[in-house]
């Protein structure tokens, strides 16, 4: 595995990058993450797999707007510099809305879709008497680490919770109470059915942020969608089963090629 770096649109982006398999995956990670939540499963076989950090998150330059769509913009142009082809496109959490913005909006960028606990077509409202709580996120990491630990019950590796936390740390001032406005104001409902590749929905019933309905939700608003449910995870299968990632993705892969 390997970190590197790429000027898109005249900011710093990072990423990683593991394989050269003929199947190219594009990781999008979630809100106060970065590629580090997907380092566990950057190993896929037949795959070429990048996990960018996407502006305003993890080692990336930061940008002064925090919007989903915009999100989706630069990652059009940071496939289109690396050159990928059709990628499978993994978005997590807030990711999820970035790869459906992608797959309405720039649908060359895009082969299949999986979907991990995704924000749904709609967008995620946060209530607004929740905004003080996530102010706190951007100056105390004690609380930014109890509410990561709660998003993922099954994980229990405390040094690599510390480094998540660590990495949300690292993430724009701004995009705190930005991102959450950012999913409370993105929707592509109405659009999605344009895409028709595979999309995959995962959804893990443990998660306090994403309900079964909503990922029921996203994977109909598909022509070619499906969900799967997963009892022992919570918000974040590929940190806290990465070998239930690894066979949904090989199984997705199995099934578009």
């Amino acid at each position: 595995m390997e970190s590197k770096t790429v000027s898109v649109r005249g900011v710093t982006i990072s990423y990683l990058e593991e394989g050269s398999g003929t199947q190219d995956v594009l990781y999008i990670h979630g809100n106060t993450g970065c590629n580090l939540w997907f380092e566990k499963v950057m190993s896929q076989e037949g795959c070429r797999v990048i996990a960018p950090d996407m502006p305003n998150f993890g080692e990336s330059d930061h940008i002064d707007t925090a919007d989903i769509d915009l999100y989706a913009e630069y990652m059009a142009d940071f496939c289109s510099a690396l050159g990928l082809d059709k990628p499978m496109v993994v978005g997590h959490s807030l990711g999820g809305g970035v790869a459906m913005s992608l797959a309405v909006h720039h649908p060359a960028c895009v082969g299949s879709l999986m979907l991990v606990d995704s924000c749904a077509p709609g967008g995620l409202h946060t209530p607004e008497e929740h905004y003080a709580a996530i102010a706190l996120f951007r100056t105390n990491r004690d609380v930014l680490l109890q509410g990561l630990a709660a998003t993922m019950p099954a994980l229990n590796e405390p040094e690599f919770l510390d480094r998540l936390v660590d990495a949300g740390m690292k993430m724009n001032g701004i995009a705190f109470e930005g991102n959450a406005r950012a999913l409370d104001a993105f929707s592509v409902e109405g659009e999605t059915s344009s895409f028709t590749g595979p999309v995959l929905v995962v959804h893990g019933a443990r998660d306090i942020i994403i309900t079964n309905d909503m990922a029921q939700e996203t994977a109909n608003a598909f022509p070619d969608g499906t969900a799967v449910f997963l009892e022992d995870v919570g918000h974040s299968v590929m940190v806290e089963d990465p070998d239930t990632f690894t066979r949904l993705l090989q199984e997705f892969r199995t099934r578009i090629i």
